[in-house]
């Protein structure tokens, strides 16, 4: 054996051990090293009973990751204007997105049985947040980008949720 292959079962090994004492899984590391490892193609998440393509998966789990990560962001802008923008009904829907988003990747991560379900409900919440923030958005650019990003998450979650369910 080389010490090259020597060096990275060990670097595999020191990582899988870190991130079993983490609760984490082989799923985040680099294709090379869940490979080496003998872990899951961490490129593809295997589908429901056939019913989604790799890549239209890897597409609602980032699409979700965004739209986390755009409803948080908005939230503090949002909370800087005040007014109309702070509203609790309008905060508390922006925070519901954000984590039914997560809530959602978790499910389709894990390959649950339930995750179109959780898909469905995600995009229901996508859109409605995205309507909610329609009549406060004005010109504000990032406003409109959140609308935007939660329209696009909840297409791909209605796609995801309507092909488990076929």
């Amino acid at each position: 054996m080389s010490s090259l292959n020597a060096i990275n079962r060990r670097t595999v090994l020191s990582a899988g051990m870190s991130l079993a004492a983490t609760g984490a899984s082989f799923l985040f590391l680099p294709k090379s090293f869940a490979e080496l490892a003998g872990g899951p193609d961490v490129h593809s998440v295997p589908t429901q009973g056939g019913h989604h393509a790799d890549d239209e998966m890897q597409a609602c789990i980032q699409l979700c990751r965004d739209c986390h990560a755009m409803c948080t962001q908005t939230i503090a802008h949002c909370l800087k204007l005040g007014g109309r923008h702070a509203a609790p009904e309008h905060i508390r829907l922006l925070v519901d997105c954000a984590q039914m988003c997560t809530t959602t990747i978790d499910y389709m991560l894990r390959e649950s049985a339930f995750h179109d379900r959780v898909c469905r409900l995600c995009a229901e919440l996508c859109r409605q947040c995205g309507k909610d923030c329609l009549p406060v958005a004005g010109d504000d650019q990032l406003l409109k980008e959140c609308i935007e990003l939660c329209r696009r998450c909840a297409e791909s979650c209605e796609r995801m949720a309507s092909k488990a369910a076929a």
